[in-house]
């Protein structure tokens, strides 16, 4: 299988989205590494999450057309699609490496946390790890997407 150059362009300009929206993010995200966030910032740090993970799942979606799988639409399919980037697909191809899987799980469950809460009930403490872990996941996420780019 070979991604055509459509998709190909498609995949790299949401992969430098992500980056241009995290290089955005840093100054706050340097800030909640030294001191504990306020509520307005940890709100903005919420948002910051929220977008993080759903960047990724639209690099995969790309990934799962151009391998022509199909993208899950059931209730579940924030987890179906996650479960799918871990090669747990038709094709068994995988888009990430499982060494990251628990820890891209978390975002995933902060992404449903967030979309169904008000910021009055965010925990800085459960966030944090989130926040300090945030750049190195993305550059193993950024590296695999790369990969995945080059080996097709």
């Amino acid at each position: 299988m070979k991604l055509d150059n459509n998709t190909k362009e498609k995949i790299e300009h949401e992969i430098s989205r992500i980056e241009k929206f995290l290089n955005d993010a840093k100054p706050l995200l340097d800030l909640c590494k030294i001191r504990e966030p306020d509520f307005v910032e940890i709100t903005a740090t919420a948002q910051i999450l929220h977008s993080f993970y759903n960047g990724v799942e639209s690099v995969a979606i790309l990934f799962l057309k151009s391998i022509s799988e199909k993208v899950p639409n059931d209730n579940r399919w924030h987890k179906t699609l996650f479960e799918i980037m871990f090669g747990h697909n038709s094709k068994k191809t995988m888009i990430l490496r499982n060494d990251i899987k628990k820890s891209l799980e978390k975002y995933m469950y902060f992404r449903h946390f967030i979309r169904h809460s008000y910021s009055s009930e965010l925990d800085w403490s459960e966030m944090e790890i989130l926040i300090r872990n945030l750049e190195e996941i993305w550059e193993t996420i950024k590296t695999d997407f790369e990969l995945f780019i080059k080996n097709n």
